[in-house]
């Protein structure tokens, strides 16, 4: 069966979701909400009593030469827990996360031993979190100690470390700098401190744009901040103010991410309950998308992908480009994930499970799955949409039968999401604002010609779209 026939045995409902809708302002209205949190194949569980055997492979076996590789460390502790957030795990005890740490040095040490580490080469380490910067300066020291001494890091290592700008104090600085840090990716999400610390965020304006412009001055390191558009109260004026602290700032680039509301977050029952204004709907973060995509180019800003921003050449963001590759991204931490070769795992998301395994010389694996026989193609279509295009005639390179595609894209181009040049299709504004939803669509697609797997996925995400008090609307 052809895409188009699929589209035409499906309910209205049905196409609404999968290939959107035709309407006078694609931006807006292309599709009625954003479906997924992250485009993705359906993946194959893997029986856990044989985990700790098929990770032990993995590791013994050789790299293959030349092969990109990046390492995922994970910092599972916060100082506070804010609204919109779904990765909170631990408060900051400092007991706690000396304990934490010395396991963590523990795995990472007896991973990096292992063939597969020992004989390749890291281009891109990321500690993620929770909250990285939240390390005390001695734990920091050890860890990323640890990280250059143990893993095989290339010479032009990308080195990134996340966090809040609360935690940027000279002594932390100091350390970060001194044990190889070149990328500090901190989490400002809203200049404007009104917006700020009614989500959970602490500083004021004036002292984030102070410790940006202490961490610049340093003159070491790339300094990268995400943005958020849609929270409550953030007027387009405000969003405004916002791109204009960026664009001050000086530094060298910046995400702008769309604020999902997730079903049961903090903030859905805040809005559910009258305590803050509605956020966004996904209709209005549309033209706030729309705005900050004009502003920052118009500045000279350029696109890395279609979220993430540069205003030098500093700035590569190769860890996330790495990712959507789908190159071996080896996990350590609790709660940290990645995947390498055909296997994806999740680490242990509580700590006692997790040190106890690191104790008995196990790799704490929660999950393992076996990734999909297509994920090849997903990873080669991932990179390319993030990167604002699709070459058709590479697709149909690796399977004819894919030529089926510009039926689907045709579509989209008429519905103005997408624009051939003559040799690729490219994402109009409309069409990368709403990049997640047409990359699920064109894998469930590729899924579905290649192994006749009809799939629909749809997650518990945009609940900005059906949460409402009306008493606490206010104009935009």
């Amino acid at each position: 069966m052809t895409i188009k026939k699929l589209y035409e045995s499906m309910s209205e409902a049905e196409r609404e979701i999968q290939f959107g809708r035709e309407t006078g302002n694609p931006l807006t209205s292309a599709f009625s909400s954003k479906r997924v949190v992250h485009a993705k194949l359906a993946t194959t569980p893997i029986a856990p009593e044989t985990v700790q055997h098929t990770w032990e492979e993995i590791m013994e076996s050789a790299p293959r030469k030349g092969q990109w590789q990046a390492a995922y460390v994970h910092i599972p502790f916060c100082k506070t827990k804010c609204t919109y957030c779904q990765f909170f795990k631990n408060g900051t005890n400092q007991e706690e996360e000396d304990t934490y740490v010395d396991h963590l040095i523990k795995e990472i040490e007896r991973d990096a031993a292992k063939p597969r580490l020992r004989d390749g080469l890291i281009h891109a380490v990321f500690i993620g979190g929770g909250t990285p910067t939240s390390l005390s300066s001695y734990n920091a020291k050890r860890l990323l100690s640890t990280l250059h001494n143990a893993l095989p890091l290339a010479n032009d290592c990308e080195f990134t470390l996340e966090g809040r700008v609360h935690d940027v104090t000279s002594d932390k600085m100091d350390v970060w700098l001194s044990y190889g840090v070149n990328r500090i990716s901190l989490g400002v999400q809203s200049f404007q401190t009104h917006i700020r610390q009614q989500v959970g965020r602490i500083d004021t304006r004036e002292v984030v744009l102070e410790r940006l412009r202490k961490l610049k001055e340093t003159g070491q390191c790339a300094v990268i901040i995400d943005l958020m558009y849609g929270f409550p109260d953030q007027t387009m004026k405000i969003w405004e103010n916002d791109l204009k602290d960026l664009v001050d700032s000086g530094i060298d680039g910046a995400d702008l991410y769309q604020l999902d509301v997730f079903e049961e977050s903090d903030l859905q029952r805040m809005i559910t309950l009258g305590k803050v204004s509605r956020a966004a709907t996904t209709q209005e973060q549309a033209c706030m998308f729309d705005f900050g995509s004009d502003y920052l180019e118009k500045r000279g800003y350029k696109k890395v992908n279609v979220r993430h921003w540069r205003r030098t050449n500093r700035e590569r963001s190769l860890y996330n480009v790495m990712g959507k590759m789908g190159v071996p991204i080896f996990p350590f931490g609790s709660s940290a994930g990645g995947h390498i070769d055909s296997y994806s795992f999740m680490l242990r998301r509580t700590l006692q499970p997790y040190e106890t395994f690191v104790s008995r010389g196990e790799k704490p694996i929660m999950f393992c799955a076996k990734r999909s026989p297509l994920q090849w193609i997903a990873d080669a279509v991932t990179t390319e949409i993030e990167q604002g295009y699709i070459l058709l005639e590479t697709l149909v390179e690796k399977d004819s039968r894919l030529a089926d595609l510009e039926w689907l894209f045709q579509l989209w181009e008429k519905r103005g999401l997408l624009f051939f040049n003559g040799v690729a299709y490219e994402l109009t504004r409309a069409g990368a604002f709403w990049q997640v939803n047409l990359l699920q669509t064109i894998i469930e697609c590729i899924s579905y010609l290649l192994a006749g797997k009809k799939e629909l996925r749809v997650d518990s995400v945009s609940q900005q779209d059906k949460v409402s008090h009306p008493s606490m609307h206010k104009g935009r």
